[in-house]
């Protein structure tokens, strides 16, 4: 069950321009956290809303979680050092169901930290395709290259590996065969578009849904998202429901709106 930790900042990085890395302790929150999930932090005593951001990795009793500088909460916590605390409510949400075999992890930007978690969890091979909008954005690398047997970065400009999106890497691998499931995070327009490669190519697809949230427990409905499961469409909760949803499942061309 999720609960509220004060959790001490062991470590603290710069991965790139506004994007930032902060390892805590939390024995609670790793003992039961599945790659996929998220934790929801609080930032600030002026800050009405915690920021839900997705676990990067776990290392015995130490909790990693990567994040980019996009308001005053994250500004908040990217001010945070070492041997500081902070608030922190989790794990939370539905993770990944990370199949035996080889597996296929597509990241992009700041969807990329949460498929270290999952390459890492995994039994089987894991090939990693990864995108940024340039070299300047690429975070990970190491870790990923150590974590997988093979990976893939594209850029939007080509100033690092293939120029343009993940789908043209994705879809070579695919056609290549021999995958039993695809895993992805990212922007709505890039999950959408792998879920259509894996429709085509028959290859089972999950994705983590990158929404706004408010409370990280369903009962506020800011992130939901229209899914059909099981025949029935309804409206499904990313936070509680997610993040993790086969894609089939979703609707892709509609929104909520609430």
């Amino acid at each position: 069950m999720p609960d509220i930790f004060d959790c001490s900042i062991v470590f603290k990085e710069r991965l790139a321009d506004s994007v930032y890395a902060i390892t805590v302790s939390s024995p609670d929150i790793t003992n039961a956290a599945r790659a996929g999930q998220f934790v929801n932090i609080k930032c600030g005593e002026g800050s009405l809303l915690r920021r839900p951001l997705s676990i990067c990795s776990i290392d015995d009793d130490e909790l990693r979680f990567v994040f980019e500088v996009k308001g005053e909460g994250t500004r908040w916590l990217s001010g945070r050092v070492p041997g500081q605390s902070i608030d922190i409510f989790g794990p939370l949400g539905n993770g990944f169901n990370i199949p035996r075999g080889n597996i296929v992890v597509v990241g992009g930007g700041i969807g990329s930290p949460p498929m270290l978690f999952v390459a890492e969890s995994s039994e089987g091979d894991v090939t990693a395709v990864l995108g940024f909008r340039d070299s300047r954005k690429i975070i990970l690398k190491t870790e990923f290259e150590s974590a997988c047997n093979q990976v893939f970065f594209t850029t939007d400009d080509g100033s690092f590996g293939t120029q343009g999106t993940v789908a043209q890497p994705l879809q070579e691998l695919l056609e290549s065969g021999g995958f039993d499931a695809v895993l992805a995070c990212g922007p709505r327009p890039m999950l959408s578009a792998v879920a259509d490669i894996c429709k085509q190519r028959g290859v089972p697809c999950q994705v983590s849904l990158e929404e706004r949230m408010g409370c990280g427990v369903g009962a506020c409905v800011v992130c939901a998202c229209l899914t059909v499961i099981d025949g029935a469409e309804g409206v499904s909760r990313v936070c509680r429901d997610g993040p993790v949803f086969y894609a089939e499942d979703i609707r892709w061309q509609l929104r909520v709106e609430i």
